[in-house]
């Protein structure tokens, strides 16, 4: 004789017999501060109630590779305990524990919902009607990007965006790491354009506005899903070809209200240049220069190098643990991006040297992730040039380098592609007689305000430059000041187990 299906809505802990005929929602990995690893997943059962699973670290490596998401199946025995989730994903007070003895059984029930999403109504998000320890499905329209901060010191990779629902209701979006990360892939890839609707899932909402969750969010982007094709064809049609654009607040954030504009504190304390006279320096200088991107200069280390995984030093053995100088404890080192790229200006060409943040701010990847997206591929070849790399390609940039004669190279500490940036520089600043049109020593009386004096620069030899680089519309990038950056930490993303990851889940840490 079979056993009877329980109701979800009915799970309680009077007993660990439980049947449950349900579909997995969703399943996700979440690794704690120690490095053990556990499986949680939300299923839904026929009449549409839901609750959230956990299956711990001593039972996983039964039950990963069995586990799919949207599958219908039949799950027998399990302990049950209060939700004490940390973050949790749906209104259930109490949460399904396998154990040694649960059993699930694959088979096709037609009498199950098919997987659906539970979307926060932006009003309540903005008069505060949000559950605080409650993980939320938020879909919207990107109206505008507010904020682009890159992989630097204290800080981490995240995108902030504002989203508008069907009724006009906008709220910020905060896209940390790898989120952040597609989201910029997708922003910047040149085919993309039109509107963007992303739908994001568990996320955390926090004083009126929303960010992904460290494990269990995914991103969607535009994808060939009923919701999104539907939030999509509700837009007003001026709207549906529109590509968001990036703020002008956010393209001034990095000036802090200085009286001096972004080129005035991108020439500072640098030459003025044109790439022809690059070769008549024989000292290491600090220039400022416009070129166009031409192809690579492939040398016997390939396109990266593997480095800390805090700050961007060589690791003195790819394959040993080591204490770092700035005393991060290094397991594993990261591949980092050095990229060797030939620039062009006229008949002018020079050797550029693309650093770890300059190119993951272009590319909208870490290095780390290209490289394991190869090796997942079957690549494993460090010289071979993933197809990604393109992207640095033919792009007219000015460029902020120092100039090291000895190795007919330059360095590059910062970089912009915005059209009008480059042309105010080409046009009032590049001179071909190796002068500057202005006096930059009277520019800024008070250079404390501003960045380190070339000297300084120069003093950190072949390690990547700590700059910071904001992405604007389309291709374009444009460098912030140091220590003037908004912090978004206070906002900051969350795990749904309420521990944060171990460090190789991120998507490039913190350099």
């Amino acid at each position: 004789m079979s056993r009877n299906v329980d109701s979800v809505k009915d799970i309680n802990d009077s007993k660990e017999t439980w049947c449950l005929a349900v579909r997995i929602m969703d399943v996700w990995s979440v690794v704690n501060n120690k490095g053990i690893e556990h499986l949680e997943m939300i299923v839904m059962d026929s009449l549409g109630d839901r609750i959230q699973v956990l299956i711990r670290h001593d039972h996983l490596l039964k039950w990963k590779e069995v586990i799919k998401e949207n599958m219908t199946c039949i799950i027998n025995n399990g302990s049950v305990y209060n939700n004490d989730f940390q973050w949790k994903v749906c209104h259930h007070s109490k949460k399904f524990v396998f154990l040694g003895g649960t059993t699930m059984k694959a088979i096709e029930l037609q009498n199950i919902p098919p997987k659906r999403y539970f979307f926060k109504d932006f009003g309540e998000i903005l008069q505060g009607k949000c559950k605080t320890d409650r993980l939320e499905d938020i879909i919207g329209a990107v109206s505008e990007i507010n904020h682009i901060q890159s992989n630097t010191p204290g800080k981490k990779v995240v995108v902030s965006v504002v989203l508008k629902d069907l009724k006009g209701n906008c709220i910020n979006c905060n896209l940390w790491e790898i989120y952040g990360s597609k989201f910029l892939a997708y922003y910047n890839d040149p085919k993309n354009n039109g509107a963007i609707v992303i739908l994001l899932t568990h996320a955390m909402v926090k004083d009126g506005q929303v960010s992904n969750a460290w494990s269990g969010s995914k991103l969607l982007i535009n994808e060939d899903i009923p919701e999104i094709q539907d939030f999509m064809s509700k837009l007003p049609t001026n709207e549906q070809k529109e590509k968001p654009t990036q703020s002008a607040k956010s393209l001034s954030n990095w000036s802090g209200g200085s009286q001096y504009s972004p080129v005035e504190r991108f020439v500072h304390n640098a030459k003025c240049m044109s790439l022809s006279q690059f070769c008549k320096i024989k000292h290491e200088t600090l220039c400022v220069t416009v070129a166009t991107t031409l192809k690579f200069a492939v040398s016997k280390y390939g396109w990266f190098y593997y480095g800390c995984t805090r700050c961007s030093s060589k690791a003195p053995n790819p394959e040993k643990a080591y204490e770092c100088s700035c005393g991060q404890k290094v397991e594993q080192p990261i591949p980092r991006y050095k990229i060797e790229i030939y620039v062009s200006n006229g008949e002018s060409k020079y050797r550029f040297v693309f650093w770890d943040s300059e190119c993951a701010a272009i590319l909208g990847m870490t290095a780390e992730f290209m490289h394991n997206s190869m090796v997942e591929n079957g690549e494993d070849d460090p010289m071979v040039y993933p197809d990604e790399l393109e992207m640095l390609l033919n792009k007219k940039m000015t460029f902020r380098v120092k100039v090291q004669p000895t190795f007919s190279q330059a360095s590059v500490w910062k970089l912009c592609d915005d059209e009008a940036f480059v042309k105010e520089i080409e046009n009032d600043y590049i001179v071909e007689d190796n002068q500057s049109k202005t006096e930059y020593a009277k520019l800024v009386p008070n250079k404390e305000n501003l960045e380190t004096s070339a000297q300084t620069l120069s003093a950190s030899g072949e390690n990547d430059p700590e700059s910071i680089i904001l992405m604007t519309p389309a291709k374009d990038v444009v460098i912030a000041d140091k220590g003037e950056e908004v912090d978004f930490e206070a906002s900051g993303a969350t795990q749904l187990s309420g521990t944060k990851p171990s460090k190789k889940l991120k998507i490039e840490p913190s350099s």
